[in-house]
């Protein structure tokens, strides 16, 4: 099987993995994905994915260009490496990182980044993986976000989290924040669900949609693909149904 990138040529007719179907709930998600990428592409985004209709890519993109709360100048940072379902177990995650590691090399990189945790949790790529290629733990943010890399230059600086994402945190009047960007084809509209959920529980709720690079590295936290902030400190980067998050409501109320 073969591996294809997304290009601004082709992004209109190849799905973009994380929503496929024919529904209108996923086409829509899929515009949105598709208008999140279409500027990132002419700032170095990389979307390479199998040739299949799967969840089988990855994205990185030049660092100082994502909407990551991270200092890495000439680093690439990793958004994604995601491979699902009957494409596990079959070597695809190797080959993408592999090949990100490649491009790295060639296009001047000092290294790459990508921000995980300590232990398996959702939307992050475990740690585990990619120790197997040394990465290294450099830097860490509230609550529970940890920040590995790998030099590609023995002069390589080391990456950092930005403060607010070393310290997870986001001063709001409202009693819960939900900050989002649109990297994740599910964040908004996870996000307006939520925000109702607390609202029903008679909390104060407010959305914040990353719009920029600039506002990612100033307001966000460790992972700003999603973030749930209570009295101003980030809880989780996990998306909630219902019982989940009425069962965290109360451990914090």
């Amino acid at each position: 099987m073969e591996f294809i990138n997304i290009t601004k040529d082709n992004i209109k007719t190849e799905h973009i993995c994380c929503a496929i179907g024919n529904d209108i709930a996923n086409k829509k998600r899929s515009e949105t994905k598709k208008q999140f990428l279409i500027p990132l592409l002419e700032k170095g985004l990389v979307f390479r994915k199998l040739n299949e209709r799967g969840k089988v890519f990855i994205e990185y993109m030049p660092a100082e260009n994502s909407f990551k709360a991270v200092n890495a100048d000439n680093y690439m940072l990793i958004h994604c490496l995601w491979v699902s379902g009957k494409f596990k177990g079959q070597g695809y995650s190797k080959e993408l990182m592999q090949y990100c590691i490649k491009d790295s090399q060639e296009k001047g990189k000092d290294g790459i980044c990508v921000v995980t945790s300590g232990k398996k949790r959702p939307f992050l790529t475990d740690k585990s993986f990619y120790e197997k290629f040394n990465f290294k733990v450099c830097d860490t943010g509230k609550p529970f976000f940890e920040l590995m890399y790998l030099p590609l230059k023995s002069n390589a600086e080391i990456p950092q989290f930005t403060e607010n994402a070393k310290e997870g945190k986001y001063e709001n009047s409202a009693d819960f924040t939900l900050m989002y960007t649109d990297q994740c084809t599910f964040t908004g509209e996870y996000s307006a669900v939520m925000k109702d959920i607390i609202e029903k529980r008679n909390f104060s709720a407010e959305i914040i949609k990353l719009s920029s690079t600039d506002e990612a590295k100033a307001l966000g936290g460790g992972f700003t693909t999603f973030g749930l902030y209570y009295k101003g400190n980030l809880i989780t980067n996990e998306l909630m149904t219902d019982k989940k998050l009425n069962t965290l409501i109360d451990f914090l109320t």
